[in-house]
Protein backbone atom coordinates (compact mmCIF):
# COMPACT_ATOMS: atom_id res chain seq x y z
CA UNK A 1 0.00 0.00 0.00
CA UNK A 2 1.30 3.34 -1.05
CA UNK A 3 2.33 5.86 1.72
CA UNK A 4 0.36 9.36 1.49
CA UNK A 5 2.68 12.50 1.07
CA UNK A 6 0.63 14.15 4.22
CA UNK A 7 2.64 11.25 6.46
CA UNK A 8 5.49 13.39 5.91
CA UNK A 9 3.73 16.79 6.63
CA UNK A 10 4.92 18.65 10.18
CA UNK A 11 4.17 22.16 11.42
CA UNK A 12 7.22 24.37 11.27
CA UNK A 13 7.46 27.96 12.78
CA UNK A 14 9.05 30.22 10.17
CA UNK A 15 11.28 31.72 12.58
CA UNK A 16 13.61 27.62 12.59
CA UNK A 17 14.36 27.87 9.18
CA UNK A 18 17.98 29.25 9.65
CA UNK A 19 19.05 32.35 7.88
CA UNK A 20 22.51 32.41 8.18
CA UNK A 21 25.34 29.25 9.41
CA UNK A 22 26.14 29.46 13.09
CA UNK A 23 28.67 31.57 14.19
CA UNK A 24 31.62 28.57 14.12
CA UNK A 25 30.80 25.20 11.76
CA UNK A 26 30.28 22.96 14.32
CA UNK A 27 28.94 25.55 16.67
CA UNK A 28 25.20 23.94 15.49
CA UNK A 29 23.24 21.54 18.15
CA UNK A 30 23.06 17.56 17.61
CA UNK A 31 19.69 16.35 17.99
CA UNK A 32 21.05 11.63 18.24
CA UNK A 33 17.69 9.96 17.68
CA UNK A 34 17.94 5.66 18.24
CA UNK A 35 14.52 4.74 18.22
CA UNK A 36 12.17 6.39 21.26
CA UNK A 37 15.34 7.64 22.67
CA UNK A 38 16.60 11.43 21.51
CA UNK A 39 19.46 13.13 22.87
CA UNK A 40 19.95 16.67 22.34
CA UNK A 41 23.65 17.11 22.32
CA UNK A 42 26.30 19.75 20.49
CA UNK A 43 28.21 18.79 17.28
CA UNK A 44 31.18 18.94 19.07
CA UNK A 45 30.05 15.79 21.34
CA UNK A 46 30.03 13.70 17.77
CA UNK A 47 33.58 12.17 18.20
CA UNK A 48 31.90 10.70 21.17
CA UNK A 49 29.49 8.74 19.44
CA UNK A 50 31.66 6.89 16.91
CA UNK A 51 34.35 4.67 17.48
CA UNK A 52 37.51 3.67 16.43
CA UNK A 53 37.87 2.01 13.55
CA UNK A 54 33.95 3.67 11.95
CA UNK A 55 34.41 5.15 8.42
CA UNK A 56 32.96 8.71 7.97
CA UNK A 57 32.34 9.00 4.23
CA UNK A 58 31.82 12.31 3.03
CA UNK A 59 30.51 14.01 -0.45
CA UNK A 60 33.07 15.85 -2.18
CA UNK A 61 31.00 17.95 -4.43
CA UNK A 62 31.60 21.55 -4.78
CA UNK A 63 28.68 24.01 -5.38
CA UNK A 64 29.18 26.16 -8.63
CA UNK A 65 28.24 29.85 -9.15
CA UNK A 66 24.94 28.28 -11.11
CA UNK A 67 22.32 31.68 -10.63
CA UNK A 68 22.07 34.22 -13.36
CA UNK A 69 19.60 36.71 -14.66
CA UNK A 70 19.36 38.38 -18.32
CA UNK A 71 17.04 38.83 -21.16
CA UNK A 72 15.60 37.23 -24.26
CA UNK A 73 16.36 38.71 -27.21
CA UNK A 74 12.87 39.72 -27.35
CA UNK A 75 13.66 41.79 -24.21
CA UNK A 76 12.03 39.30 -21.67
CA UNK A 77 13.73 38.96 -18.26
CA UNK A 78 14.94 35.70 -17.34
CA UNK A 79 16.10 33.47 -14.60
CA UNK A 80 18.69 31.06 -15.17
CA UNK A 81 20.06 28.23 -12.02
CA UNK A 82 21.77 26.00 -13.78
CA UNK A 83 20.74 22.34 -13.48
CA UNK A 84 24.46 20.54 -14.73
CA UNK A 85 27.15 21.58 -17.22
CA UNK A 86 26.87 18.67 -19.44
CA UNK A 87 30.14 19.53 -21.05
CA UNK A 88 32.04 22.99 -22.14
CA UNK A 89 29.09 24.71 -24.49
CA UNK A 90 26.07 22.55 -23.27
CA UNK A 91 23.88 22.66 -19.81
CA UNK A 92 20.30 21.70 -18.32
CA UNK A 93 18.73 24.39 -16.40
CA UNK A 94 15.40 25.76 -15.30
CA UNK A 95 14.50 28.86 -17.29
CA UNK A 96 12.06 31.36 -15.32
CA UNK A 97 10.66 33.92 -17.73
CA UNK A 98 7.18 35.12 -18.54
CA UNK A 99 7.27 32.63 -21.62
CA UNK A 100 9.30 29.89 -21.40
CA UNK A 101 11.48 29.88 -23.74
CA UNK A 102 10.99 27.78 -27.27
CA UNK A 103 13.50 25.86 -28.89
CA UNK A 104 16.20 28.93 -31.40
CA UNK A 105 15.61 31.43 -27.92
CA UNK A 106 18.97 33.63 -27.54
CA UNK A 107 19.35 34.35 -24.15
CA UNK A 108 22.04 37.02 -23.08
CA UNK A 109 22.76 36.49 -19.03
CA UNK A 110 24.76 38.87 -17.10
CA UNK A 111 25.31 41.23 -20.16
CA UNK A 112 28.45 38.70 -20.97
CA UNK A 113 27.35 35.79 -22.79
CA UNK A 114 24.98 34.42 -24.82
CA UNK A 115 23.01 30.68 -24.67
CA UNK A 116 21.26 29.21 -27.37
CA UNK A 117 17.73 27.24 -26.04
CA UNK A 118 17.47 23.63 -28.34
CA UNK A 119 14.83 22.22 -26.52
CA UNK A 120 13.46 20.48 -23.15
CA UNK A 121 14.88 17.51 -21.68
CA UNK A 122 11.91 16.82 -18.57
CA UNK A 123 11.36 19.79 -16.36
CA UNK A 124 14.96 21.09 -17.89
CA UNK A 125 15.48 23.50 -20.36
CA UNK A 126 18.97 22.47 -23.05
CA UNK A 127 20.84 25.46 -23.34
CA UNK A 128 24.03 25.88 -25.96
CA UNK A 129 26.91 28.76 -25.50
CA UNK A 130 27.12 30.57 -28.75
CA UNK A 131 30.67 32.14 -29.67
CA UNK A 132 33.44 31.88 -27.33
CA UNK A 133 34.09 30.51 -24.00
CA UNK A 134 33.57 27.57 -21.27
CA UNK A 135 30.28 27.61 -19.09
CA UNK A 136 33.05 26.19 -16.38
CA UNK A 137 34.90 29.51 -16.63
CA UNK A 138 31.54 31.80 -17.52
CA UNK A 139 29.76 30.55 -14.52
CA UNK A 140 32.94 31.64 -11.52
CA UNK A 141 33.40 35.14 -13.39
CA UNK A 142 29.51 35.76 -13.76
CA UNK A 143 27.64 33.24 -12.15
CA UNK A 144 26.03 34.00 -8.27
CA UNK A 145 26.04 31.34 -5.54
CA UNK A 146 22.70 29.39 -5.99
CA UNK A 147 21.29 30.11 -2.54
CA UNK A 148 18.22 27.69 -1.13
CA UNK A 149 14.96 28.91 -2.27
CA UNK A 150 13.68 29.58 1.45
CA UNK A 151 17.50 31.36 2.45
CA UNK A 152 15.58 35.19 2.01
CA UNK A 153 18.28 36.96 1.54
CA UNK A 154 20.61 37.87 -1.32
CA UNK A 155 24.17 36.32 -1.53
CA UNK A 156 26.22 37.58 1.23
CA UNK A 157 30.32 37.77 2.01
CA UNK A 158 29.42 34.80 4.50
CA UNK A 159 27.79 32.21 2.10
CA UNK A 160 30.78 32.29 -0.42
CA UNK A 161 32.76 30.40 2.52
CA UNK A 162 29.91 28.59 4.22
CA UNK A 163 27.90 27.13 1.69
CA UNK A 164 30.52 25.43 0.71
CA UNK A 165 32.07 22.00 2.58
CA UNK A 166 35.54 22.58 4.35
CA UNK A 167 36.92 19.49 2.07
CA UNK A 168 35.13 20.47 -1.23
CA UNK A 169 36.78 19.39 -4.41
CA UNK A 170 35.25 18.37 -7.59
CA UNK A 171 32.81 21.42 -9.01
CA UNK A 172 29.61 20.24 -10.22
CA UNK A 173 26.28 20.68 -7.66
CA UNK A 174 23.79 23.50 -7.35
CA UNK A 175 23.08 22.36 -3.65
CA UNK A 176 25.58 22.00 -1.02
CA UNK A 177 25.62 18.66 0.51
CA UNK A 178 24.77 20.45 3.61
CA UNK A 179 25.41 17.96 6.39
CA UNK A 180 29.15 18.25 5.58
CA UNK A 181 28.95 22.02 7.04
CA UNK A 182 29.16 21.22 10.50
CA UNK A 183 32.84 19.65 9.78
CA UNK A 184 35.64 22.01 10.43
CA UNK A 185 39.07 21.30 10.40
CA UNK A 186 39.55 21.05 14.29
CA UNK A 187 36.72 18.16 13.67
CA UNK A 188 38.28 16.33 11.29
CA UNK A 189 41.35 16.17 13.29
CA UNK A 190 39.95 15.41 16.11
CA UNK A 191 38.29 12.32 14.09
CA UNK A 192 41.51 11.09 12.95
CA UNK A 193 43.18 10.99 16.20
CA UNK A 194 40.43 9.13 17.29
CA UNK A 195 40.98 6.45 14.84
CA UNK A 196 37.43 7.23 12.91
CA UNK A 197 38.43 6.64 9.39
CA UNK A 198 37.26 9.06 6.13
CA UNK A 199 36.61 7.98 2.71
CA UNK A 200 34.99 10.41 0.11
CA UNK A 201 32.83 9.96 -2.96
CA UNK A 202 31.01 12.79 -5.11
CA UNK A 203 27.81 12.99 -6.07
CA UNK A 204 26.13 16.56 -7.93
CA UNK A 205 23.36 17.57 -5.67
CA UNK A 206 20.83 19.16 -8.46
CA UNK A 207 18.19 21.63 -7.93
CA UNK A 208 16.20 19.07 -7.72
CA UNK A 209 16.36 18.09 -4.34
CA UNK A 210 14.39 21.10 -3.91
CA UNK A 211 11.15 20.25 -5.70
CA UNK A 212 8.19 19.16 -3.71
CA UNK A 213 6.90 16.28 -4.14
CA UNK A 214 3.62 17.09 -5.84
CA UNK A 215 1.62 13.80 -5.90
CA UNK A 216 -0.77 12.50 -3.26
CA UNK A 217 0.83 8.99 -2.98
CA UNK A 218 4.68 8.90 -2.69
CA UNK A 219 5.02 5.82 -4.98
CA UNK A 220 3.77 7.66 -8.41
CA UNK A 221 6.60 10.37 -7.60
CA UNK A 222 9.67 10.61 -10.07
CA UNK A 223 12.85 10.84 -8.87
CA UNK A 224 15.46 13.24 -10.47
CA UNK A 225 18.60 11.96 -11.75
CA UNK A 226 21.99 13.21 -10.13
CA UNK A 227 25.47 12.34 -11.31
CA UNK A 228 27.90 10.09 -9.04
CA UNK A 229 31.33 8.49 -8.76
CA UNK A 230 32.48 6.37 -6.03
CA UNK A 231 36.78 6.10 -6.12
CA UNK A 232 38.36 2.26 -5.81
CA UNK A 233 39.59 3.40 -2.50
CA UNK A 234 35.95 4.34 -1.05
CA UNK A 235 34.56 0.71 -2.14
CA UNK A 236 38.29 -0.82 -0.73
CA UNK A 237 37.94 1.43 2.48
CA UNK A 238 34.06 0.27 3.14
CA UNK A 239 35.67 -3.10 2.57
CA UNK A 240 38.04 -2.95 5.17
CA UNK A 241 35.76 -1.33 7.51
CA UNK A 242 33.09 -4.62 7.58
CA UNK A 243 36.32 -6.54 8.35
CA UNK A 244 37.30 -4.86 11.51
CA UNK A 245 33.51 -4.93 12.15
CA UNK A 246 33.34 -0.95 11.99
CA UNK A 247 30.25 1.19 10.88
CA UNK A 248 29.51 2.96 8.18
CA UNK A 249 28.48 6.50 8.80
CA UNK A 250 26.88 8.65 5.56
CA UNK A 251 27.52 12.28 5.86
CA UNK A 252 24.53 13.59 4.53
CA UNK A 253 21.43 11.93 2.38
CA UNK A 254 23.89 12.18 -0.69
CA UNK A 255 26.49 10.62 0.52
CA UNK A 256 23.61 7.72 1.35
CA UNK A 257 21.89 7.71 -1.81
CA UNK A 258 25.44 7.49 -3.58
CA UNK A 259 26.67 4.70 -1.34
CA UNK A 260 23.04 2.60 -1.74
CA UNK A 261 22.96 3.13 -5.49
CA UNK A 262 26.55 1.99 -5.65
CA UNK A 263 26.33 -1.42 -3.60
CA UNK A 264 26.58 -4.53 -4.48
CA UNK A 265 26.12 -7.24 -1.81
CA UNK A 266 27.23 -7.74 1.54
CA UNK A 267 27.16 -4.23 2.72
CA UNK A 268 29.67 -3.40 -0.09
CA UNK A 269 29.96 -0.87 -2.77
CA UNK A 270 30.71 -1.22 -6.49
CA UNK A 271 33.77 1.90 -7.74
CA UNK A 272 32.57 3.50 -10.85
CA UNK A 273 30.44 6.37 -12.09
CA UNK A 274 27.26 6.17 -12.73
CA UNK A 275 23.56 8.31 -12.61
CA UNK A 276 21.28 7.57 -9.59
CA UNK A 277 17.34 8.20 -9.73
CA UNK A 278 17.08 6.04 -6.27
CA UNK A 279 14.22 6.87 -4.02
CA UNK A 280 14.29 5.84 -0.49
CA UNK A 281 10.82 5.49 1.05
CA UNK A 282 9.59 3.51 4.60
CA UNK A 283 10.16 0.03 3.54
CA UNK A 284 13.39 0.56 1.49
CA UNK A 285 16.33 -2.53 3.45
CA UNK A 286 19.28 -0.52 3.39
CA UNK A 287 22.05 -2.63 2.25
CA UNK A 288 25.66 -0.50 3.11
CA UNK A 289 25.03 2.10 5.55
CA UNK A 290 24.97 1.89 9.04
CA UNK A 291 24.55 5.57 10.50
CA UNK A 292 23.60 8.73 8.91
CA UNK A 293 24.56 12.41 9.72
CA UNK A 294 21.60 14.81 8.39
CA UNK A 295 20.21 18.30 8.58
CA UNK A 296 16.61 19.01 9.25
CA UNK A 297 14.52 18.41 6.07
CA UNK A 298 11.65 20.02 4.77
CA UNK A 299 7.91 18.82 4.96
CA UNK A 300 6.54 16.74 2.41
CA UNK A 301 10.45 16.36 0.95
CA UNK A 302 12.00 13.50 -0.19
CA UNK A 303 14.41 14.07 2.05
CA UNK A 304 12.27 13.76 4.81
CA UNK A 305 10.58 10.31 3.27
CA UNK A 306 14.17 9.17 3.38
CA UNK A 307 14.98 9.69 6.66
CA UNK A 308 12.08 8.31 7.82
CA UNK A 309 12.84 5.14 6.03
CA UNK A 310 15.88 5.07 8.08
CA UNK A 311 15.49 5.50 11.33
CA UNK A 312 11.96 4.82 11.46
CA UNK A 313 8.37 6.96 10.81
CA UNK A 314 7.57 7.13 14.08
CA UNK A 315 10.66 8.19 15.97
CA UNK A 316 11.60 11.13 12.98
CA UNK A 317 7.85 12.05 13.62
CA UNK A 318 8.78 11.93 17.03
CA UNK A 319 12.46 13.98 16.61
CA UNK A 320 11.23 16.18 14.35
CA UNK A 321 8.32 17.46 16.92
CA UNK A 322 10.54 17.24 19.88
CA UNK A 323 13.00 19.72 17.32
CA UNK A 324 10.38 22.48 16.88
CA UNK A 325 9.54 22.21 20.44
CA UNK A 326 13.14 22.80 21.59
CA UNK A 327 13.77 25.14 18.85
CA UNK A 328 16.24 23.41 16.60
CA UNK A 329 17.15 25.60 13.79
CA UNK A 330 16.21 24.15 10.30
CA UNK A 331 17.42 23.68 6.76
CA UNK A 332 20.93 24.06 5.19
CA UNK A 333 21.87 25.94 7.36
CA UNK A 334 20.45 24.82 10.30
CA UNK A 335 21.51 22.18 13.38
CA UNK A 336 22.55 18.49 12.67
CA UNK A 337 20.45 14.99 13.72
CA UNK A 338 22.69 11.27 14.23
CA UNK A 339 20.36 8.91 12.81
CA UNK A 340 20.64 5.15 13.87
CA UNK A 341 19.59 2.74 11.50
CA UNK A 342 16.20 1.38 12.67
CA UNK A 343 17.02 -2.25 11.29
CA UNK A 344 20.22 -2.97 12.55
CA UNK A 345 20.45 -6.60 11.66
Amino acid sequence: MSLSVDLFDFPLPPELIAQHPARERSASRLLHVDGPHLGDLRFTDLPGLLAPGDLLVFNDTRVIKARFFGQKDSGGQVEVLLERIVDERHALAQVRASKSPKAGTRITLENAFSLVCSGRQGEFFALELEGEGNLWDLAEQYGRLPLPPYIEHGVEAEDEARYQTVYARHPGAVAAPTAGLHFDEAMLERLSEQGVRRAALTLHVGAGTFQPVRVEKIDEHKMHSERFHVPEETAAAIAATRERGGRVVAVGTTSLRTLESAACGNGLVRAGSGETDIFITPGYRFQVVDRLITNFHLPRSTLLMLVSAFAGLDPIRAAYAHAVAEKYRFFSYGDAMLLEREDKS
